[in-house]
């Protein structure tokens, strides 16, 4: 879980305006960065089965926001995957 103050640099880095929190340009990002911590303690704690579990659910998710960002805006989708350094 991610606290107050990187939700807000996360989102500060990918809003398109001020009160932008909810676009699928920031929720990727945003389950990107969860992505990255949970896969840190799963190395650290290797037979935590239900991290992995919530691990693969949340790569699920940001798949499922990438598809959606794909279909309907090509050019923030390829600006998206450049910037969090993601790969399809």
């Amino acid at each position: 879980m991610l606290s107050s103050r990187v939700k807000k640099k996360v989102i500060g880095d990918i809003q398109k305006h001020d009160t932008d929190t909810g676009s699928a340009e920031v929720q990727v990002a945003l389950v990107s960065r969860e992505i990255d911590e949970l896969a840190t303690h799963l190395k650290h704690h290797p037979k935590d089965e239900s991290s992995r579990r919530g691990l693969l659910k949340m790569v699920s998710k940001r798949r499922k926001l990438l598809n959606y960002l794909a279909a309907t805006s090509p050019a923030n989708y390829q600006k998206i995957i450049k910037k969090l350094g993601l790969k399809k």
